[in-house]
């Protein structure tokens, strides 16, 4: 049974569409940097597998997001729908940030998903690689926050 006040739409099961909107969602959440907005979409006891990093919990999971964009500074992500069934969703991303000497990244990686009735996070597994790149060769250049819609995904890209 869902609650209203926590629900986080699409619900499972998922088809190909709510899918997709809900990996849309996840990008412009992340892409507002804002770690307590962020949390709210995991369940109150959410685990994650980041890189090495082992969290559980939403305030686990703020501090880990705080730390990370103190860090991963400018940082645009783009997620794109990679697989999916009824409650779980594959995704594959790539965002661009730097760090505080100027020099540019490209994170690449791939996530597990899992969810609960309300359509919460209650898994998330993700590897990660970092590649340097120069400025000059960065391919995100919106305005921070949320990814326009016509600014192409992954597969347009390239990437």
């Amino acid at each position: 049974m869902t609650s209203p006040v926590q629900a986080r739409p699409p619900l499972p099961p998922f088809t190909l569409d709510s899918a997709i909107a809900k990996v849309r969602r996840a990008e412009d959440a992340w892409n507002t940097r804002d770690p307590a907005l962020v949390a709210l979409a995991y369940t109150p006891d959410s685990r994650w597998r980041n890189r090495a990093e082992f969290v559980q919990g939403r305030a686990e999971i703020e501090r880990f997001l705080e730390r990370k964009w103190a860090r991963e500074l400018d940082y645009r992500l783009i997620k794109e729908i990679w697989a999916h069934d009824d409650h779980r969703i594959a995704v594959r991303f790539a965002y661009e940030w730097h760090d505080d000497s100027g020099q540019w990244y490209r994170s690449y990686g791939n996530e597990n998903w899992e969810f609960d009735g309300d359509g919460l996070m209650s898994r998330r597994h993700a590897s990660i690689n970092d590649l340097p790149i120069r400025e000059a060769d960065r391919k995100y250049h919106w305005p921070l926050g949320r990814r326009p819609e016509d600014h192409p995904g992954l597969s347009e890209l390239g990437l």
